[in-house]
């Protein structure tokens, strides 16, 4: 049983992180068309080190560009299965994921391309949009965590090891992620069904919710919360009536597309657990956020990230970006590997 472990001090020691067992989970050694950690070990040796650099930049450059980056991943994986679909360009005979409603907030296409062009011109035709999507979302989210700023997780910085070895898909439909993207006023129900058709687990769902500790929203994400939730008129009876005040009042034009609301107000540019006490307290921005309060063991699991050591949920975190990055995962002879994230080859 081949075992990798990141050397952190004892007190974050990561209990098996990923623990990669070919005959368990299928994935497997370099060339054999399985995922693994390192796959670029020989044909791309500084391929993780590149999308760091690049990461890194973007996020000194503008400190909110990490959640844009997380958000990419998640966009991708949902949709077709994690192969870099959402970074497909629509064209005259079809409109591409990018374009789908839900998509029109996704942001840092321009960070991809930009690492892309720097892996193409080190390593032709070796590293997929795919695990691109991949790293970035994990070098951006480790770079967001104060365990990491301040250098007491890792030697490298990283939250966890990504398993790399996707290839890239070359359909794109923006049908498919209006159908197949959570929506931010799913109730608990649908929102399970939608994990459970990726094989994620009610951990997995809670676990990754917890992405919304990072980034910004806008007011038409929320404008039915405030103000057309019922056939009354009323805002949602979930959310807490004080804060729903303090958004109507930021949200007086409910069509404002450039009044920004952080999702967890003063703490928007850290990854940490401070969402799941706003859950507790009703003010997740999203309805899909106090959904988590409606199932046993997703309530169970935000009461105790809420209230447990922070490297708690940052393991579990890492643990599902893993199970998540292994959805619909083209390997081997699969797919392409595109010469730009944004055309199929």
């Amino acid at each position: 049983m081949a075992v990798r472990v990141l050397p952190l001090p004892p007190v974050l020691v990561l209990p098996l992180l990923l623990a990669l067992v070919a005959s368990v989970h299928g994935y497997g050694g370099y060339g054999d068309g399985k995922l693994r950690v390192g796959f670029y070990k020989d044909s791309c040796p500084d391929a993780e080190a590149i999308v760091r650099e690049i990461v890194a930049k973007a996020v000194h450059k503008d400190p909110t560009a990490n959640a844009p980056l997380l958000r990419l991943h998640f966009h991708d994986c949902f949709v077709r299965g994690c192969e870099g679909s959402v970074l497909i360009n629509s064209t005259k005979g079809n409109t591409a994921e990018k374009d789908a409603k839900p998509n029109h907030t996704l942001d840092a296409f321009d960070v991809i391309d930009d690492i892309k062009e720097a892996l193409e011109k080190r390593c032709p035709g070796t590293v997929s949009c795919a695990d691109i999507l991949a790293i970035a979302a994990r070098d951006a989210v480790s770079l967001a965590t104060k365990v990491v700023a301040k250098g007491e997780w890792s030697k490298d910085g990283n939250l966890y090891e990504v398993e790399t070895g996707r290839r890239d898909g070359s359909v794109s439909s923006a049908k498919e992620a209006v159908k197949n993207l959570p929506d931010s006023f799913d109730g608990i129900r649908k929102l399970i069904k939608r994990f459970a058709s990726k094989n994620l687990s009610l951990k997995d769902l809670t676990v990754l919710s917890g992405a919304h500790a990072i980034g910004k929203s806008h007011c038409p994400s929320i404008a039915k919360r405030l103000r057309n939730f019922t056939e009354n008129r009323d805002s949602d009876p979930t959310l807490d009536r004080a804060y729903a005040d303090r958004l109507r009042r930021r949200c007086w034009r409910p069509k404002d597309k450039t009044t920004e609301l952080e999702m967890v107000p003063g703490s928007s540019e850290t990854f940490d657990t401070a969402y799941y006490g706003l859950v507790t307290k009703r003010r997740g921005l999203f309805h899909s956020d106090e959904a988590l309060l409606r199932n046993d063991v997703t309530k169970g699991l935000v009461y105790r990230y809420r209230d447990s050591p922070e490297t708690t949920f940052l393991r579990d975190f890492g643990v599902s970006m893993v199970n998540m990055g292994r959805v619909g995962v083209l390997t081997g002879s699969q797919g392409e590997i595109r010469k730009k994230c944004a055309f199929v080859n």
